[in-house]
């Protein structure tokens, strides 16, 4: 797995516990795979269409910095599909893991497409 990119926690991306906001982390993870979803798939119009169960495992500290890790795991007719895990950069402890976020390949009217990359 490469982790790609890194985020800086700051007070805002807290929750009322004082440790990172697990929507926060998603919505970063989201974009992050998006934007690889993007660059594999050549088309800057794809969707995600589904994300397995979120295993939270442990919590990050403002200060922090979150590393995002995805593996491409299959390539579909229309969709592709990765494997995510988050951790501390510094500690490299896993914050969060999803076996499987899928996104679809879409077309200019929006619609599923092939992307003719597998």
């Amino acid at each position: 797995m490469q982790f790609r990119t890194r985020k800086l926690i700051k007070p805002e991306d807290l929750n009322a516990g004082g440790s990172l906001f697990g929507g926060q982390l998603l919505r970063w993870i989201d974009e992050e795979a998006a934007i690889y979803a993007m660059c594999q798939l050549d088309n800057q119009k794809v969707t995600t269409k589904y994300m397995s169960e979120i295993d939270f495992i442990s919590p990050a500290k403002v200060g922090d910095v979150v590393e995002i890790g995805l593996e491409m795991v299959k390539i579909g007719t229309t969709s592709i599909t990765f494997r995510c895990e988050a951790r501390v950069k510094k500690t490299e402890k896993t914050i969060i893991k999803i076996e499987k976020i899928v996104f679809v390949n879409l077309n200019a009217n929006l619609r599923p497409t092939p992307h003719n990359k597998g």
